[in-house]
């Protein structure tokens, strides 16, 4: 879980880096496409096009889909225009996200003690984004609707059948990403790929594959109640990176917002495992 963080959060700085040359729909379709090689490749070494998708888990992969889309929109955008650290912290708010969620339209039991701890998280990212305040942009709502189409996302996944292969979740996703990239860039003009920027998609290529492998890997592996929290250690990524590459070091609310979502999240994560022995 830590390198599947590590490798995510590198994809991301890599991403961010390329916002002085690239607009965000060449950046991320020139990544999805060398990404859709690469899991098509995988997909096809693993059998999984050999699997036969019931109806219903294709109307489930294809809201998925949609949602995937909105995320890569809205969380690339935002990170092109918002220090790197800033824009992880409020993804840390996901484990919360889906767990309200869960408990709205899925009908999961959600305690008091977890309600409480989803309360105190999203104050956190209110501390983070700070309506009103002077570094309140579009792109704080940017992230903020990243964060709702992931759990739109996650909760989609939830409801699919254990048979539907995940790595073909995945393919159809990144295709979708391209798609609606693709149609993004009808009309516009395309800036000339540097070296330095082929490097680049290069690297975010890499360490999203890498980042995808390493979850999948540990999903099926470690015991979720022990790795999900190493989740967290993507925000201390961003964090390193922002400050070394980037110059960017966050103001004191935010960190202290950062430091209240992940103790909530920390708690979300500790009640959820106690339930379940």
């Amino acid at each position: 879980m830590l390198g599947s963080m590590s490798a995510f959060t590198i994809n991301d700085a890599f991403m961010k880096a390329l916002s002085d040359e690239l607009s965000v729909h060449q950046a991320v379709l020139i990544r999805s496409v060398v990404v859709i090689i690469l899991l098509a490749g995988l997909a096809k070494a693993q059998g999984a096009f050999r699997v036969e998708i019931a109806r219903g888990d294709r109307g489930l992969m294809l809201f998925r889909t949609l949602a995937e889309v909105g995320a890569a929109f809205f969380f690339i955008t935002a990170l092109f225009n918002m220090p790197i650290a800033n824009v992880t912290a409020i993804i840390q708010a996901l484990p919360l996200t889906v767990t309200l969620a869960g408990a709205v339209f899925l009908g999961e039991a959600v305690g008091w003690r977890r309600i409480s701890a989803i309360i105190v998280g999203l104050i956190g990212v209110l501390l983070i984004v700070r309506p009103g305040g002077d570094g309140f942009t579009i792109y704080s709502v940017y992230a903020l609707l990243a964060v709702v189409c992931v759990t739109l996302r996650d909760l989609a996944a939830r409801k699919m059948t254990r048979s539907v292969p995940t790595i073909r979740v995945a393919l159809h996703a990144v295709i979708g990403v391209a798609l609606f990239m693709a149609a993004l860039s009808i009309g516009r003009d395309w800036a000339p790929v540097s070296q330095k920027a082929g490097l680049q998609l290069a690297g975010a290529s890499f360490f999203v594959i890498g980042g995808y492998i390493f979850s999948v890997a540990t999903m099926r592996v470690g015991e979720i109640g022990f790795v999900a929290p190493f989740r967290y250690s993507s925000l201390l990524v961003a964090l390193i990176l922002g400050y070394l590459i980037f110059g960017d070091w966050p103001d004191t609310l935010m960190l202290i917002g950062s430091a209240i979502i992940v103790a909530a999240g920390l708690f979300t994560f500790y009640r959820t495992s106690k339930l379940k022995t």
